[in-house]
């Protein structure tokens, strides 16, 4: 019996022993067994493990305006329920009042969380879902605010777990008793953290999604800290001299476009595999008497250099890899690496509270002295099993009839997309269970696909095409067993549309057919490289 059959039976049971019992105010007539739908006023009276609903109220077409905001959303009317799981998980489910498409969504964060995404939800509503989101246990002043994190281990685990996974089961649960059935199908979407969080999702807790989005994943979660936002703070900060300001930036971009951009047989701006690339920022070494703002000092190329090889240990081993050239000179790397001035950089303000408030509870804790050895030694143990969706072992996810779609952009400037690339191939290991690459790589792409994005930045922006709608392309995968084979991304520059290209199952690449626009995607074909 599949895992489908056997929720949907599970959920008739439980609807005859409501009807018994008058839970729900079957109306005269129903066939035995089939649960009526519950008002959305009466859903305050819901009870759910270890969890209070604080409000069940009807919003009006465009009649809502979250917490914190201006202006109403554009949404349909909904039913909107809120509740809290204990300790203090936050969460929020949103049902369509009327055009409800039988299926729910849950929505991830980003950062470090501690909000709840209203605009994403509104946008699900508009895709006629249900939907639901939560703050994972906590509330942020910040994206990268980690004080709520300070001696609080549980926290911790709500934060990497078991918030998202307790609201996916209770707004389930909550649609199931709105509508008087279960969903249909049951969607994921989310992006950096929130990739972090749907790959949990698919290891951890295999049978709350039929399909998940993992977009830009921070999966990796206490390696990444300290193998990208630590060491590329390191590399930047730790002498002054190294620091590289935003306005130097577009030099080493230009320079990468100028050696590298050619490499796949058109001149875009993009590079569609940057692992090609081994321009040498040496290059931009400043000769005797040069203006400063035209090149870069000796401990700035070194700074870049440390960016793209990626941490290592004493032993040389590498912790995390690497950023990859290409996007320097567009909006990514002035906020991430440089920020407006020294110790202003996403980067370092995501690695300090992290390391202080979750890792070594010491507020006056100085980055300078971190050992990659002893201290991420530590901080694996005492986080990384909270945190970290390392696990290759996707089998019951494939057992369960999940999918799994995972993008990454090239040019992302925060997680390094080859830790995601690592990641698609220590699973295809272990699904092939000993088998010849090509062979075990199809049967990982029956229900794990990776759609490396050109030029695409962290979740959006960046040189290249970086909007696509992965969503239908998931349902077509989970609902009709329609894989996707190439999903068409665009690039808009004032309001218009100027650019397509197909992303293409990894490891297969987009390649220019010889003839027409290399600027329309109909021009292309996905192919082994």
């Amino acid at each position: 019996m599949t895992q489908r059959l056997l929720r949907d039976v599970a959920w008739a049971g439980a609807g005859a022993l409501l009807l018994a019992a008058g839970a729900c105010g079957g109306a005269p007539g129903e066939a035995a067994g089939a649960a009526a739908a519950t008002p959305c006023e009466r859903l305050i009276d819901l009870e759910l493990p270890d969890t209070t609903i604080t409000h069940a109220g009807t919003a009006p077409a465009g009649g809502f305006t979250p917490p914190g905001g201006s202006a109403a959303l554009d949404a349909p009317a909904f039913c909107r329920v809120a509740g809290v799981i204990a300790p203090a998980i936050n969460f929020e489910v949103w049902l369509p009042e009327t055009g409800w498409n039988g299926k729910f969504q849950g929505i991830g964060n980003g950062g470090m969380a501690g909000a709840l995404y209203y605009d994403r939800m509104a946008t699900a509503l508009r895709r006629g879902y249900a939907a639901a989101a939560t703050d994972t246990g906590h509330v942020s002043e910040g994206v990268f605010d980690a004080t709520w994190a300070f001696g609080r281990p549980d926290l911790i685990e709500d934060f990497g777990h078991r918030g998202l996974h307790l609201t996916t089961v209770n707004a389930k649960a909550v649609t199931a008793a709105h509508y008087g059935r279960p969903p249909d199908y049951s969607y994921y979407v989310g992006c950096s953290k929130g990739g972090q969080q749907g790959l949990m999702e698919a290891q951890r807790y295999p049978d709350d999604y039929d399909g998940l989005i993992a977009g830009n994943p921070a999966h990796d979660w206490t390696s990444f800290y300290a193998g990208a936002h630590l060491w590329y703070s390191l590399a930047t900060l730790a002498d002054p001299e190294s620091y590289i300001p935003a306005d130097k930036l577009p030099l080493l971009g230009d320079a990468v476009n100028a050696a590298c951009d050619a490499l796949d047989g058109i001149e875009d701006g993009v590079l569609d595999d940057p692992r090609a690339c081994d321009f040498d920022p040496a290059e931009l070494t400043c000769a005797a008497g040069q203006d400063p703002a035209t090149c870069f000092t000796k401990k700035q190329v070194e700074a870049v250099r440390a960016i793209w090889s990626g941490a290592t240990n004493a032993a040389g081993e590498r912790i995390y890899p690497g950023l990859v050239p290409g996007g320097e000179g567009t909006p990514g790397w002035d906020r991430w690496v440089s920020g407006e001035a020294p110790f202003t950089s996403l980067h370092w303000l995501a690695a300090e509270g992290f390391f202080r408030n979750l890792v070594f509870d010491d507020l006056d804790w100085d980055f300078r002295t971190f050992d990659y050895d002893e201290d991420l030694a530590f901080a694996l143990e005492k986080v990384g099993a909270a945190l970290d969706a390392v696990d290759p072992d996707l089998r019951p996810l494939r057992d369960n009839g999940g999918k799994l779609l995972v993008y990454h952009g090239w040019s992302d400037a925060d997680i390094s997309p080859l830790s995601s690339i690592d990641y698609y191939e220590d699973a295809v290991s272990v699904v092939g269970e000993g088998r010849e690459h090509a062979a075990a790589l199809a049967d990982t792409r029956e229900f794990f696909r990776l759609f490396m994005a050109p030029g695409m930045g962290h979740c959006a922006g960046g040189p290249g095409p970086d909007r696509f709608d992965a969503l239908t392309a998931l349902e077509q995968w989970v609902e009709e067993g329609r894989p996707p084979e190439r999903i068409v991304a665009s690039r808009v520059r004032d309001g218009e549309v100027d650019r397509t290209r197909p992303l293409c199952p990894y490891p297969e690449v987009a390649r220019w057919n010889g003839s027409g626009s290399t600027d329309d995607a109909a021009n292309f074909t996905c192919v082994m490289p």
